[in-house]
């Protein structure tokens, strides 16, 4: 399972035709629910960040009422509306992940793998053991 930085489908697309077997996302999902959010700028300024910046929910003082117990900011939170945003976010992701596993061809997300891809820099093919885009050099698997 892959986790941290899966934000859309390509990431997925990415992830699974590397080797994982599925992927989870955390940050992103609470966006989806509605953190983050400019509407609350204010807030996140008060609390030493910005709207789109903020990352410290561990601490309870979540202005969207996401990730927090007090119950003054938990009830900010539309639980319907944000698991519309939810359900919509993942529906669209899905989507993005199938229609590049269908653009290389594949009639399944799991039937990707590293043939699929090529990186867009030396680092990234060097990193991931895929090709430069444009040649078959593999940085660290193969000559010049």
């Amino acid at each position: 399972v892959v986790s941290g930085g899966i934000r859309n489908g390509a990431d997925v697309a990415k992830a699974l035709a590397l080797g994982a077997d599925a992927v989870s996302i955390g940050t992103a999902a609470l966006v989806a629910l509605g953190d983050n959010d400019p509407v609350r700028e204010a807030e996140y300024q008060a609390l030493g960040t910005t709207a789109g910046a903020y990352d410290d929910w561990h601490e309870g003082r979540d202005p969207a009422g996401i990730t927090t117990q007090d119950p003054d900011l938990a009830a900010r939170l539309d639980p319907v509306a944000a698991g519309r945003r939810l359900a919509n976010y993942l529906a669209v992701m899905t989507l993005e992940a199938q229609t590049i596993a269908r653009a290389c061809g594949k009639s399944h997300l799991h039937n990707l793998e590293p043939e699929d891809l090529v990186a867009l820099t030396i680092e990234a093919a060097a990193m991931a053991r895929v090709p430069l885009a444009g040649t078959d050099w593999i940085p660290g698997k193969t000559g010049l």
